[in-house]
């Protein structure tokens, strides 16, 4: 069993934060991006889509889609033998969903997007495809988000902010 520390409460509070920040990211894609340029014509849907590609490829969503997986992953090791450990855990299952969705099926579309010549052919194998996926990722990112807000809660409560070792917040010994 760990104690709860200062660092435990950072860690998964940090990786809240980056996972809402992943999972805000997706669901704009799903609920206003994606629907935006529904609306345009084939040439700029697949100039745009290839723009985006380009420059999300960047340090800063770099280090909070990584960084969501790995911080979850260091706070399901810190918070073993804790009661809400059971959430980080079901967090992390969650965006690893929605991670390895984005390496396996997001990315390799949008490769292939890049290659491709003709707009209308570009635009029909990628669009229904990339949309779908997105939302697989959308909805696991935001399971994760929830799961760990959760855990976040229940280790709040569980150190009734004195972080102190539970069996000592919980009975009263120690200090």
């Amino acid at each position: 069993m760990t104690t709860h520390s200062r660092s435990t409460a950072y860690v998964l509070g940090a990786a809240t934060v980056a996972m809402g920040l992943i999972a805000g990211t997706f669901y704009i894609f799903a609920c206003c991006v994606m629907p935006a340029l529904a609306r345009s014509d084939d040439r700029v849907y697949v100039d745009v889509m290839n723009d985006i590609n380009d420059v999300i490829q960047n340090p800063v969503f770099f280090l909070s889609f990584v960084g969501a997986l790995l911080l979850t992953g260091v706070s399901a090791w810190q918070l073993r033998g804790q009661p809400c450990r059971w959430w980080v855990w079901a967090g992390l299952a969650a965006y690893a969903l929605g991670f390895l969705t984005t390496i396996a099926f997001n990315i390799p579309l949008n490769d292939d997007l890049t290659t491709m010549t003709d707009p209308t052919a570009a635009r029909e194998r990628f669009e229904n495809p990339w949309v779908t996926w997105n939302v697989v990722r959308a909805v696991s990112s935001t399971v994760a988000l929830g799961c760990l807000a959760r855990a976040l809660v229940l280790y709040g409560r569980v150190t009734h902010g004195t972080w102190e070792h539970p069996t000592a917040a919980v009975s009263g010994v120690g200090g």
